[in-house]
């Protein structure tokens, strides 16, 4: 464009291409705003972006963190839950250590309780004794017998009859009622089994006695009022080991006499020594002085016995004197006819009396 086109410009023209460039500028500015306003929020994204890294780099941090944690708890409790287990462990072991402890004391008191009775030198008097050739299968301990002796208190108006042979005693029982013959009349009686408690196995707890003696092997040929007198004497000296005497008793059974004395520190002494010399006067004796073992039945099984042989009769009147009564019931007892056979023994206890019948053990007869 040549200058004479610009002059050919008026002022009106001019005033429009002001306006222009005004708007230009003005466009220009807002442009720049609008690049300053894009910069600063790419610059907010990019730093939301590296918040947003950041965060989340930290939360799988903390999430590692929790899991270790976790992990860490699980051990400590499995470690608590094993150290419960060991100390219930431990706990139940003491426990069972205790008992281990008590019945050790317990089998070593036992233990020193039986040593000491074997250390007694048997601990009973001497009684003789002899094998005559029986035997028994299955024993395979030392044992004692002990010979039954029951009293059976009778009932007035009863008899205790007892027949040689037990199939008698059956039949007689089998019949139970029974028509006996006394003179001008009759009676009826009742026959029924004689059954007791017996004891069929004992254990005894036995001590030595502190303050009593077992003295045997006694003269027989002195009374016994002069051996207990002399034997009184004799350990009631100081000088023969003994000390005052507090009592003396005679046990017919076994032939033997317990001392019993005051003091507890005299008893020993003697049974160490065993044997004494006691002087009766014209003669002197050599007797046998063992320790008195106080006996506790610690376990004992009852059951129940029937007598075999013999049978109580009941329902018998008072009408005529003892002996005839019971000689009448002998004979018809006696007889076969009325079911009865060989009578060993009888006894009749009149209506209104009480006596006391002994059984001793029925022996095996000889064959």
């Amino acid at each position: 464009m040549s200058t004479e086109d610009f002059s050919l410009m008026d002022g009106q023209s001019l005033g429009c291409l002001d306006h222009v460039l005004r708007e230009i500028n003005k466009y220009k500015t807002q442009h720049e705003a609008l690049l300053a306003e894009q910069k600063i929020l790419r610059d907010g994204i990019d730093n939301n972006n590296n918040f947003a890294k950041q965060f989340q780099k930290r939360s799988e941090g903390r999430k590692t963190s929790i899991e270790d944690e976790k992990k860490k708890r699980t051990m400590i409790i499995q470690k608590e839950k094993k150290c419960r287990a060991v100390q219930n462990e431990n706990t139940k072991l003491q426990v069972e250590i205790l008992k281990v402890k008590e019945e050790l004391h317990s089998l070593d008191q036992r233990n020193t309780s039986l040593k000491k009775q074997t250390e007694i030198s048997t601990a009973v008097p001497e009684r003789r004794v002899v094998f005559r050739g029986n035997t028994k299968e299955g024993a395979h301990a030392v044992s004692f017998d002990v010979n039954p002796r029951i009293v059976y208190p009778m009932e007035g108006g009863t008899a205790l009859i007892t027949f040689e042979e037990e199939d008698v005693a059956q039949k007689i029982l089998n019949l139970k009622d029974h028509l006996v013959q006394l003179g001008d009349c009759t009676i009826t009686v009742q026959a029924k089994p004689i059954q007791f408690l017996v004891p069929s196995y004992v254990e005894m707890e036995t001590q030595v006695c502190s303050r009593r003696i077992l003295v045997s092997n006694l003269p027989k040929e002195e009374p016994e009022d002069r051996v207990l007198d002399k034997l009184y004497i004799h350990f009631s000296r100081k000088k023969n080991g003994g000390g005052e005497v507090e009592d003396r008793d005679m046990l017919h059974d076994s032939g033997t006499v317990v001392i019993t004395f005051v003091d507890d520190n005299i008893a020993k002494c003697l049974s160490d020594k065993q044997d004494h010399e006691v002087d009766f006067g014209k003669k002197k004796y050599k007797v046998k002085v063992t320790p008195f073992l106080n006996g506790e039945i610690s376990q004992m099984k009852i059951c129940n016995s029937v007598c075999m042989r013999t049978v109580l009769l009941t329902g018998i009147p008072d009408i005529m004197d003892k002996d005839n009564l019971q000689d009448n019931m002998e004979i018809h007892f006696q007889k076969m006819a009325n079911g009865g056979g060989e009578v060993e023994g009888i006894m009749y206890n009149p209506p209104g009396h009480t006596t006391l019948a002994l059984f001793d053990e029925d022996s095996p007869k000889d064959s």
